[in-house]
């Protein structure tokens, strides 16, 4: 065989196989930008291990010991006989799974809720009037607010002795009620959850403006035809929204009922902060703190968030197989 000629450009050299086919060999170019890319990606690559990656696997194995929170320090992350007695201690007490019923309650009402306002400020402020950039401002007032400040307001809000609610409560001639301290409530002869529901409030209060930020981007990019054409049919305004708004909100709505789902499943500081999971109003990461702070149990405090998160993972399957819609335009 000849030997290959040079190929000082640098390109792609193409030689002949022992069994007669063809070979494409990188050039030397080639080979330094395929190391420039790794050497790129390597720093992002080790950030993710570090912050992911690793934290996971560390959380899986403290699930698998029977480890207190004094014994952390002599925790090894290699040599250890696995047990899975964490898992059935977390689901054997007798509130787990009300506590699950209870984060399920919570993340589906409080998303759909938080994205209805979204919808509603979105629509309010669509059209241009005087003061609208001002109203703009403030509605996004609850989503920058500091958790601990809004929580703190609402808790004296709505207390029991001298919250503003109960003094309008009494002006109406109606007796004072913790709205926070309470389970339930009787409304048209059903037992409502009182707790439970401020909580959810607050929660669709507070995260509205995510939702609306979204929302009101989606109907700027609108074609203002497509109204007037309706318009033009005879159309009314709801209508207009049924069949020619709503349809092209769609594909934000899956975006944003997909992430304010993955958020409020996992929120905690809204639920401690404003009843610390009384009432019936705890939630499964209230739990974990629960089995780490009160019970000093790292193990079942790790077994319980791998749960957690098995049952988000199965939700979010349903969700991409069934309801999901990406958006297109």
């Amino acid at each position: 065989m000849a030997p290959t000629p040079a190929n000082p450009m640098n390109e792609t050299v193409t030689t002949n196989t022992a069994a007669g086919g063809r070979r494409r060999r990188p050039s030397a170019l080639a080979r330094r930008e395929e190391r420039l890319g790794w050497a790129l990606v390597a720093p992002a690559a080790l950030i993710v291990v570090s912050l992911i990656v690793f934290p996971v696997l560390w959380n899986v194995s403290l699930s698998l010991q029977r480890i207190r929170l004094i014994e952390l320090q002599r925790v090894d992350f290699f040599s250890f006989d696995p047990t899975f007695a964490n898992f059935g201690r977390v689901t054997g007490i007798r509130d787990f799974w009300p506590t699950v019923r209870t984060t399920f309650v919570y993340t589906v009402f409080g998303t759909v809720l938080s994205l209805g306002m979204g919808l509603w400020a979105a629509l309010v402020v669509r059209h241009a009037f005087r003061g609208r950039s001002l109203v703009r401002g403030l509605m996004l007032f609850p989503y920058v607010a500091p958790v601990v400040a809004v929580t703190l307001v609402w808790r004296i809000m709505l207390n029991p002795t001298f919250g503003i609610a109960n003094v309008w409560l009494e002006r109406l001639g109606l007796q004072r009620v913790d709205f926070l301290g309470r389970p339930s409530f009787t409304f048209l002869g059903a037992e409502l959850p009182l707790a439970l529901t401020v909580v959810i409030l607050f929660e669709a209060w507070r995260y509205f403006p995510f939702a609306f930020l979204f929302i009101l981007a989606r109907l700027q990019a609108f074609p203002a035809e497509l109204e007037e054409a309706a318009e033009v049919d005879g159309a009314t305004i709801s209508q207009k929204f049924w069949y020619i708004v709503l349809p092209q909100l769609k594909g934000v709505f899956s975006v944003l009922f997909l992430l304010r789902f993955i958020w409020t499943f996992n929120k905690f500081d809204d639920v401690f902060l404003l009843t610390g999971g009384s009432a019936g109003t705890k939630v499964v990461t209230v739990q974990i703190v629960e089995w780490l702070r009160g019970r000093a149990d790292i193990g079942a405090a790790a077994a319980l968030s791998l749960i957690l998160a098995g049952i988000l993972i199965v939700l979010l399957v349903v969700y991409f197989r069934w309801f999901y819609e990406e958006e297109t335009a």
